[in-house]
């Protein structure tokens, strides 16, 4: 049997940074749940246009973009 896990609530479309004065980042969709009970979030950094993948609790514990 298959268990099926919700999808988290993530701020998407919302600008972060990395801390309080690093780069800036757009939140962009979930991407899988981690054996840990995190999970695993597309970003998008807005300097390079490039994606990678970030933790949820991370995204959660950096401020909004001033």
């Amino acid at each position: 049997m298959t268990t099926v896990t919700a999808t988290p609530s993530v701020p998407t479309g919302q600008i972060k940074t990395f801390g309080p004065f690093g780069p800036k980042y757009q939140v962009v969709n979930a991407l899988r749940e981690l054996d840990d009970g995190d999970w695993m979030i597309r970003i998008k950094l807005l300097e390079t246009d490039e994606e990678a993948e970030y933790r949820l609790s991370n995204i959660n514990d950096d401020p909004k973009a001033p």
